[in-house]
């Protein structure tokens, strides 16, 4: 092949044709793979319902022409068609076919990642074929509708572990996890030795990589509210299953960004086979961890490293780092390390280069934001955040903390929030028969929660909520967690992560607020996409209850019937102040048939 190197005026014009032949056809095969594997074209021809449906709207003009006519109002009689049979489950910022071209580095293809609103169907998300109104709580801790999430991927490899079975109509939930297979009680009595479970001491917990969740689930019996998460995995929908049973959950994974929680939020912090490393990228992890949890709080990791086979290396590497931010080693019971945090710590030098954090670092910024590998100081101030000086569950729910004091007048205007939302959910109770307070309503969400004022007021309920603080208001997720409730930050111009169908109930004062920027009149996102994003979440016959001036919530009404919702417009409680309606709709429980898939 030595004329390959001829200067161009001494090759053969016969052999150039033929090599221009070659490499065209080779590039337009590569051509060809690419538009198939990254392009539409490829996903029509592979025609998996979704991208088919991308098709169907994937002109932006046309997608912004129907978004208008449904704001105006004039596609009232028209519902926004359904999304395809295949997308039942479909979260779209954790879509795996989307994010698995991304980088594995520190599980960056795990976390969060939207497309834009121009790039996803304006469709409906439609339930799975013989979906039933979900098991009411508290038997749905036990046992669920097989047909409500017919993945028996979990069941078949973890039956072993007690994690669930199935059995006739239902999957059933002994209470097993990978490290307790004789159910999560007898664990938590183990633990019960070293932490103070009971009396009110300990409120608020996060589990990490909860399986389906039955550790957060054995704990509400307790007086504990934990909150669960696990990325979208392998198992095909842990986070769906606990949900589904009424446990607090959520989809998340612990990658290169800090978790949508404030700085010192947790009590107690538990990894049970987690496989989480929490000692490389320079404990990072550990870092991260430490960031979410309260002064006088405890870490529990149980299974690998702790006295575990072959890991002996990270088993010390992990009790290095704990030690260098002056944990107290509680006990080391089997495969399970109990550390408690202390009130204050003057790092020690360490091999892993963990530094102080400098002032700029506010440590309660969470939303994107990527993980630092430096420590948040812990201060006098702090001591007030402290376990044993904060008050006891269930005083703790109205006693104002100091970190309301982020706002102006922040005691008086907490007082004010608790009192308010006490009047309006009896309101909401009594003149609107919203079900609040009965079994047929569990998991609750308040999209714009403030202080967290609507959640209190439901402490008497079968109920947790979920109480989202919109990231580009003023922080006050910590004052949240400092009563003892649960929460995350989220942006409400992007898709929620969680399942479809999670939500009995989701609650929303000033939706406009929502899509604005703030401070100005002009939208970020529109409110259409909104409404189809609340429909996502919410189950059939859930409810939804929206609260704006009247004007917003006119707009709000025109597009009920594009959601296939039914709504009824109420007038606000006597004693409040200011001009706002109280829209309460409830989702139809639609099918698919078999024309519409």
């Amino acid at each position: 092949m030595g004329h390959l190197n001829l200067p161009p005026s001494k090759r053969n014009p016969r052999q150039w044709k033929l090599l221009d032949f070659i490499s065209a056809l080779f590039f337009a095969l590569v051509l060809l793979f690419f538009l198939l594997v990254f392009t539409p074209l490829g996903d029509s021809m592979a025609a998996s319902g979704r991208q088919a449906l991308l098709v169907s709207t994937s002109d932006p003009k046309q997608r912004h022409r129907l978004v208008a006519l449904l704001e105006q109002g004039h596609h009232h009689h028209q519902p926004i068609e359904a999304c395809p049979a295949d997308s039942v489950d479909h979260m779209p910022c954790e879509d795996p076919r989307r994010n698995s071209q991304l980088s594995r580095e520190m599980n960056f293809y795990r976390e969060r990642h939207c497309p834009l609103p121009d790039e996803m169907p304006l469709c409906l998300i439609p339930p799975p074929p013989g979906y039933k109104i979900p098991v009411q709580w508290p038997e749905s801790l036990h046992k669920i509708w097989h047909s409500n999430m017919p993945h028996n991927k979990i069941a078949d490899r973890k039956g072993h572990q007690g994690w669930m079975k199935e059995q006739g109509p239902y999957f059933i939930f002994p209470g097993g996890g990978t490290m307790f297979p004789d159910g999560a009680g007898p664990y938590i009595e183990k633990l019960g030795q070293y932490i103070p479970i009971t009396g009110g001491t300990i409120r608020t917990a996060l589990d990490m990589g909860c399986g389906v969740a039955s550790f957060g689930g054995s704990l509400l019996s307790e007086g504990i509210l934990t909150l669960s998460f696990a990325p979208r995995d392998s198992h095909k929908a842990q986070i769906q299953f606990a949900l589904e049973r009424g446990v607090p959950a959520f989809v998340l994974m612990l990658g290169t960004r800090r978790l949508p929680f404030p700085a010192f939020a947790f009590d107690f912090i538990h990894c049970s086979r987690c496989l989480i490393p929490f000692t490389a990228y320079n404990a990072t992890y550990f870092i991260e961890v430490d960031r979410l949890l309260r002064p006088g709080g405890y870490l529990v990791i149980s299974g690998p490293p702790v006295q575990w086979p072959k890991q002996d290396k990270e088993w010390a590497d992990l009790q290095a780092v704990a030690r260098a931010l002056c944990y107290e080693l509680i006990a080391v019971d089997g495969n399970t390390v109990i550390w408690k945090k202390p009130d204050s710590c003057i790092l020690n030098q360490n091999e892993f280069g963990i530094e102080l954090c400098d002032e700029s670092n506010d440590p309660s910024y969470a939303w994107y934001f990527k993980l630092k590998k430096c420590v948040t100081k812990t201060s006098s101030v702090n001591g007030e955040y402290a376990i044993g000086t904060i008050p006891n569950w269930p005083d703790r729910l109205i006693t104002a903390p100091s970190r309301a004091l982020v706002m102006r007048n922040g005691i008086d205007l907490f007082m004010a929030d608790t009192r308010r939302w006490a009047r309006r959910v009896a309101y909401y109770k009594n003149n609107l028969n919203v079900k609040l307070g009965t079994s047929a309503v569990r998991n609750v969400m308040d999209m714009n929660a403030f202080f967290g004022g609507f959640a209190a007021a439901l402490k008497s309920d079968p109920v947790w909520v979920m109480n989202v603080v919109p990231a580009r208001k003023p922080l006050t997720l910590d004052v949240i967690y400092d009563r003892g409730l649960i929460g995350v930050y989220h942006d409400w111009c992007e898709p929620f992560s969680t399942y479809p169908r999670s939500y009995d109930l989701i609650h929303v004062a000033g939706i406009e607020s929502l899509i604005k920027l703030p401070g100005s009149s002009k939208s970020r996102c529109n409110l259409v996409d909104l409404m189809v994003e609340i429909d996502r979440m919410l189950r059939p016959e859930g409810t939804v209850v929206i609260r704006d001036s009247p004007e917003v919530i006119e707009k709000v009404a025109r597009m009920v019937h594009a959601v296939r919702w039914t709504a009824t417009i109420n007038n606000k409680e006597p004693e409040s102040h200011g001009r706002e309606n109280i829209l309460v709709a409830t989702k139809t429980f639609w099918q698919l048939t078999s024309s519409s898939s």
